[in-house]
């Protein structure tokens, strides 16, 4: 069975999930502890970032060419059309949402939870102690902006990403206003690529991540709450609705499970 080792909040891994699921692959959730876990899967893999999939005795780094590997070795359901004009359009919209999306998501959440401390404490795994859950609460919103700072997530950083999120979100809006996905009629890797990466803007409402029900449907307020994009998020909804797999209808964790399971350090 297939072995996807990730974060749950990762949008890169949601990328991944989204179309192990439509292409309907049975895997299995490594979770990695950000830090020690990650040292186990470099020693394994050679890398430290996630997502990484095993396949027997091959291990496929980049959520793009897990997607491409998926595509070559599981051709049911393709991801990317053969057609050359959508093969190339796919590909742009794919690369695009990975430095655009992926990447100022990040910012624009770190912006919100720098100043929601319910928020940022909702995001905390389950498995967390009170303790710390409450100490991660208490943190001033000021410290957040000092530590912001120093990992390139300044107040400038994210206002600038926030801005140009909103333009992302309007130009998707306006594609989709009379096509039911992003390049044609079909579903291709540009729409699970868009859809999975823009969790972090607004966490879906259903029940697809762990994560607690206090918090789904919530995100970045200026773009979760905002009328303006609610055509980009009704069809990603909709994408979820269609294809992505419920947690309650998970197999469970003796075979294939939904449920990450926390990665071993020998």
């Amino acid at each position: 069975m297939l072995e996807l080792y990730q974060f749950e909040l990762s949008q890169y891994s949601e990328k991944v999930r989204f179309i192990l699921d439509y292409k309907g692959i049975e895997y299995r959730k490594i979770e990695v502890t950000p830090g020690i876990g990650q040292i186990e899967l470099f020693r394994l893999t050679g890398q430290k970032q996630v997502p990484i999939l095993k396949d027997g005795s091959k291990y496929i780094t980049d959520s793009t060419e897990i997607a491409k590997y998926l595509d070559s070795q599981y051709p049911n359901r393709p991801l990317i059309p053969t057609d050359r004009k959508r093969r190339g359009l796919c590909l742009m919209m794919e690369e695009w949402a990975d430095e655009s999306i992926g990447i100022k998501g990040r910012k624009a959440l770190f912006g919100a939870i720098s100043q929601d401390q319910y928020f940022r404490k909702s995001l905390l795994p389950t498995t967390t102690p009170d303790i710390f859950r409450t100490l991660v609460e208490g943190v001033p919103s000021d410290i957040f902006k000092v530590l912001g700072f120093g990992v390139g997530y300044s107040q400038d950083a994210i206002k600038s990403a926030i801005a140009d999120l909103k333009q992302d979100l309007e130009a998707l809006c306006l594609l989709l206003e009379d096509s039911p996905y992003l390049t044609g009629d079909e579903p291709t890797l540009a729409d699970f690529a868009v859809a999975g990466l823009s969790i972090l803007l607004k966490f879906p409402e259903g029940d697809y991540l762990d994560l607690p029900l206090s918090i789904r449907g919530k995100g970045v307020p200026e773009l979760a709450n905002n009328p303006d994009y609610q055509t980009f998020f009704t069809w990603r909804d909709r994408l979820y609705a269609q294809y992505r797999k419920s947690l309650a209808f998970s197999t469970p964790a003796s075979s294939s499970s939904s449920s990450p399971t926390s990665i071993q350090i020998d």
